[in-house]
């Protein structure tokens, strides 16, 4: 069984993997390729962007305790990725109280379903798989955010200002200059060839896509659909 993860196939994966749930999720694809933005459902993201940074700098340390003297190549790199992640929500409840979103709000607010089945998921692998899934998540999150993220951030500002997403744009700043997709691939490559394998990585891979499908359906329900509603 092989260990060794390749590149093209872990991002054509997972291009394929998102087109399962543009397909599924209403407005999904619209979001993602800068065509559609609402306001409500734009701040309920920030807001569980927020939660699921703290939630993930949790597993990701909990991940690191998982690597202990195994191997200190790989404890550095995840370690680093750490170290730069560390307190970056800071950068998104800045754009959260310009939406006139307060603190006392956000503490308040519980994450979806599905974050609480992805952090869960993450939690109790590390138990028996070491560090491979969560470095498997964070490729995920580098790649998605490499692909997606300033697509959005440009549409938010289009309809917002460039005001209202100045946190959410030196984020994308500080990930890019810190070339934080290529860490995060030389780490997962490592984890798995460690402590895992490809069939393990690919299906981690799948389950995770399913459960951010699971989530964009849930922010949509919550908030959009609503707001439609409303209008009628």
């Amino acid at each position: 069984m092989s260990t060794k993860l390749d590149r093209a196939r872990l991002e054509s994966l997972a291009e394929e993997l998102m087109e399962k749930q543009f397909q599924r999720v209403p407005k999904m694809r619209e979001l993602h390729a800068g065509e559609w933005i609402e306001r409500d459902y734009f701040v309920r993201h920030l807001v569980e962007t927020v939660l699921r940074i703290r939630l993930n700098n949790e597993v990701d340390t909990y991940a690191l305790f998982k690597v202990g003297s195994k191997d200190d190549s790989l404890a550095a790199k995840l370690a680093k990725y750490l170290a730069e992640e560390f307190g970056h929500e800071g950068m998104f409840t800045r754009d959260l109280e310009k939406f006139g979103f307060t603190a006392e709000q956000l503490e308040a607010t519980d994450v979806f379903p599905s974050t609480k089945k992805l952090m869960g998921y993450l939690r109790l692998e590390a138990d028996s798989r070491g560090p491979a899934p969560t470095t498997v998540w964070d490729w995920f999150v580098e790649w998605y955010s490499d692909r997606y993220n300033q697509v959005i951030t440009d549409k938010v500002a289009a309809e917002f200002g460039k005001d209202f997403v100045r946190g959410s744009q030196k984020h994308l700043d500080f990930d890019e200059s810190h070339d934080h997709d290529e860490l995060m691939f030389r780490t997962v490559s490592q984890a798995v060839e460690v402590f895992g394998n490809t069939d393990q990585a690919y299906a981690d891979l799948t389950a995770f896509i399913d459960l951010i499908g699971d989530y964009f359906g849930e922010l949509y329900e919550a908030t959009a659909v609503k707001t439609e509603l409303a209008s009628v």
